[in-house]
């Protein structure tokens, strides 16, 4: 051989091995940056939140100390107004706290000299509960608009809302007025004496339209476990909540016009501390708590053993405690978070996810606070009449470890669970994003279709191995490897719009096959062992065993559809389905855990037949003929010597399928309900990382909660098939160390 040809040929094996390597790096260190990519989306989910001042300025002098009601910025934080005893707004600029403009309110009752206190009413709203007992409410507009020398101009409005206007009245310590679902409004006062009085102002129009207006008015004559310590009432006036110096907590159902309901009286301080303040979370649903000492609790209606459809409180979530007593409560306009001032600070804590997630120092005693109407900045008044504006940046206050991976107990459940649901049509809406029921519906899924196709798969690769003839699996392999090539997305088209209604109609005969078809397989196979050896039909017959037997698995099918009518009406008073929801509690829905296992496993079984089949080809002739001549039947060969000399092979196949399985989309997205449950049973039907990424996604805002929710389900399912390749490998090595082969 000549030189220049030996030294071509090294030179051409050193640049292939250099391409290999290469490569082999290559996609190393793309499936990284893939990780990396895809981690760096969902690592912000954890990121904690932060507030900074954006703006700081001091009252006007001609305000006293005292006179101040209420504060507030502009959306932009370009601007702050306060609210005097006066009933004057004053508008002043953030940049160096000269006043704008004063606007006086609207309206002012006849015989009211000063304002006693404001009622924030949200959406910028305040009702002004005047010294003679009248009320009047106000919406304040307050904008800012960029100049261009790149100043800011501030335009600001207050107008009257006279719908929401009451007469003066008597003895009014505090006063909540709410607009009702079905026209009119209500009013509640606290009064003099730990009273309670509910006046609703009707409105029905007849039959030409015209207007007919009502009062009724009710007060609570319930007895009081103690002194009323604080009042709310929720957004629409169907709830009045108090609390008491005794640590008491109450609700009326005061909804309906001359009637006030005492629904609950709770312990609400387990050492019985003074229910300092209350309020109400975003929705309404929820009620938060804090008490003289420090502690904050939340609390909602719930259904409870004996008590029937009625549902009563009930405490859910115990946040941080403060350093001193709760002086007051801010609820969100965006979320269930909560801003409590206690101690000279103000904590802000997550409802749900019972996360703190940021303190605010002012530096001295807080006066008042309010949020901005977008909820993205607070404005605090200290005792040193300093206005400051804190940018506030929380962007996944609901999202912890535990909300993602623990029981959470939500709004309107009865108990703590599981439970995945994005979006509502409501704005108060909770999202629960438990990636629990999507791991366990990725692992029923996957587990369901193992189930199905491992035991058919690598049967048939050791028969058509071992036993087939030689030109049937010529035929037999290539068809099954052309199965692989069948998109997915028309496996799960056949099993969602086929295959389930199929199945729904005849679920019986599916499990009678189960039990028939397989007896009928053995009494078939024991009649023809029966045949001697030498006869002519079993020579003409060897190898084709398996095209002789399917006529016997159509018969099967076809008596199990003839008796699924009659076991139905006979023992499941004709209704199967309905049989399993009346009689154990299980609902049959059409797209079930039946069919993914079915279409799924179908999707898999091509994968572990081919690698399967080419392992157990692969193993020398020598040791099954060594088998065979000491005396061992071609099954005992083919089950004690071939399959374990062929196990490493046979093993990476099953592990490929499962990795295979375990990401599938398409066809659990269309063959399952995409109900994100977690319920073991065949016939209910589940939602999967990959089919839950693939439904949410093109709903999800960018960069927000659920979008990056659904990037760490992308990092889950990458961290599952990484450990299940790492375990196939590991065990792969083992069994190659263990039979001497591959």
């Amino acid at each position: 051989m000549s030189k220049n040809f030996t030294d071509k040929s090294r030179r051409n094996d050193r640049i292939a091995e250099f391409l290999i390597r290469s490569g082999g790096v290559m996609v190393i260190v793309s499936v990284v940056w893939i990780l990396v990519m895809i981690s760096r989306v969902a690592l912000p989910l954890f990121y904690p939140s932060s507030a900074k001042i954006a703006a700081t300025v001091k009252v006007p002098d001609d305000i006293p100390s005292g006179d101040v009601l209420a504060v507030g910025a502009e959306n932009n934080q370009h601007g702050f107004f306060v609210l005097d005893t006066n009933g004057t707004f004053s508008f002043l600029k953030e940049t160096d706290g000269s006043v704008v403009a004063k606007i006086k309110a609207p309206v002012i009752p006849v015989g009211a000299l000063r304002v006693a206190s404001a009622e924030y009413g949200g959406k910028s709203t305040y009702n002004l509960l005047w010294d003679n007992g009248a009320i009047t409410s106000v919406a304040v507009e307050f904008s800012s608009t960029k100049n261009d020398d790149g100043s800011f101009s501030l335009a600001q409005d207050v107008t009257s809302q006279d719908e929401l206007s009451f007469p003066a009245a008597d003895g009014i310590v505090q006063s909540f007025v709410r607009r009702m679902e079905d026209g009119g409004t209500v009013r509640i006062d606290r009064l003099t004496g730990d009273r309670l009085r509910v006046t609703h102002q009707l409105v029905e129009s007849d039959f030409e339209g015209n207007e007919k207006r009502s009062t009724s008015v009710t007060e609570v004559r319930d007895p009081l476990p103690g002194k009323l310590s604080a009042v709310a009432v929720d957004s629409k006036g169907h709830y009045l909540y108090g609390g008491t110096d005794n640590g008491m907590l109450l609700r009326w159902d005061i909804s309906e016009p001359d009637q006030a309901r005492l629904l609950d009286t709770v312990l609400a301080s387990e050492d019985h501390q003074a229910v300092t303040a209350l309020s109400l979370v975003l929705g309404d649903v929820s009620i938060a708590v804090g008490d003289a000492k420090g502690g904050m609790s939340t609390w909602f209606p719930v259904k409870t053993p004996g008590s029937s459809e009625d549902r009563r409180l009930a405490r859910i979530h115990i946040l941080r405690p403060a350093a001193g007593a709760v002086a007051f409560i801010i609820p969100s306009v965006r979320n269930k978070t909560i801003f409590s001032a206690a101690g000279g600070e103000i904590h802000a804590d997550h409802m749900t996810s019972e996360r703190n997630l940021l303190t605010i120092k002012p530096g001295a005693a807080i006066v008042l606070a309010a949020l901005s109407p977008k909820g993205t900045a607070m404005t605090i008044l200290d005792a040193n009449r300093t206005l400051s504006t804190w940018k506030l940046k929380m962007p996944h206050p609901d999202v912890s470890f535990g909300t993602l991976f623990g029981k959470v107990w939500y709004e309107g459940y009865d108990k703590p669970e599981y439970a995945w649901q994005s979006s509502s049509a409501s704005d108060d809406y909770e999202p629960k994003m438990s990636l629990v029921p999507l791991v366990f519906g990725t692992i029923k899924a996957t587990l369901f279709a193992m189930l199905f196709a491992v035991p058919l798969s690598l049967l048939a690769a050791l028969y058509t191995s071992q036993f087939m003839s030689p030109k049937l699996k010529g035929r037999v392999k290539p068809v099954v490897e052309i199965m692989a090539a069948i998109p997915s997305v028309v496996i799960g088209f056949l099993a969602g719009l086929w295959l389930a209604p199929l199945i729904d109609k005849n679920v019986l005969t599916l499990f009678l096959s189960i039990v028939i078809v397989p007896v009928m397989l053995l009494v078939t196979i024991f009649f023809w062992k029966q045949i001697k050896t030498a006869s002519s039909i079993q020579r003409f017959t060897r190898g084709y065993e398996f095209v002789l037997l399917i006529p016997v698995v159509i018969i099967g099918v076809y008596i199990a559809s003839l008796l699924g009518g009659v076991v139905e009406v006979s023992l499941f008073s004709g209704d199967v389905k309905q049989w399993l929801y009346s009689t154990i509690g299980v609902r049959y829905d059409q797209r079930n855990s039946i069919i993914i296992a079915i279409a799924l496993g179908f999707a898999v079984m091509p994968i572990i037949f081919t690698i399967a089949e080419d392992a157990i080809s692969n193993v020398p002739r020598n040791l099954t003929a060594a088998s065979l001549a000491l005396g061992a039947s071609r099954w005992q060969t083919a089950w004690s010597v071939v399959l374990p000399s062929a196990l490493p092979g046979v093993f990476s196949a099953v592990m490929i399928g499962f990795g295979r399985a375990i990401g599938e989309t398409m066809i659990v997205l269309m063959a399952t309900g995409n109900t994100p449950i977690m319920s073991w049973s065949l016939f209910n039907g589940l939602r999967s990382l990959a089919a839950n990424i693939a439904v949410e996604i093109p709903e999800a805002p960018l960069d927000g909660t659920l979008y990056r929710t659904l990037f760490l389900s992308a990092v889950l399912l990458f961290l599952f098939t990484f450990v299940i390749n790492t375990v196939a490998e590991s065990m792969r090595q083992k069994f190659r160390k263990k039979y001497g082969r591959y």
